[in-house]
This record gives structure tokens, sequence and C-alpha cells, in this order.
């Protein structure tokens, strides 16, 4: 099994033009803190998620889709 990655939520923030930084301090979180979240290291508290989806208009499942990086 690779590491998972979860892309759509670091599309969005490309699409919108956010740097990692301006997301991290948009969601009052550290960059390495949104870095983990991304690579799967650490959970994605409920409450940011949300957060996610209010900023970028997309549905949490959406936001959570899951990718496995298959060269791991």
């Amino acid at each position: 099994m690779g590491k998972i990655i979860l892309r759509n939520i670091e599309g969005e923030r490309v699409r919108h033009g956010l740097s990692r930084n301006e997301v991290s301090t948009e969601l009052g979180i550290t960059p390495k803190t949104y870095w983990n979240w991304i690579h799967g290291v650490t959970e994605i508290p409920s409450g940011k998620l949300i957060q996610m989806s209010r900023m970028w208009k997309k549905s949490v499942d959406f936001l959570l889709e899951i990718y496995e990086d298959e060269t791991s």
C-alpha cells in the first residue's frame, strides 16, 4: 500500500491561486500541519474540513477523496 495523498485539497488550493502558507494562515494552522494533513501523516479535524469545504464550496467527501502514491 502506498502513501496517502489528498490531491483534491491541494487541487483546490492551486485552483484558487493560494500558496500553502496562505491556506495555513486562513485555517489558523502551521504550514507543517497542512503538509501533514495532505500527506496523511495526521488526521484533519472535522472543524477544519468544514472550514475548507465552505472556503472552496466543495463537499467534504470530495476534499477527502483518497489517492495512493504507488511510488512509495
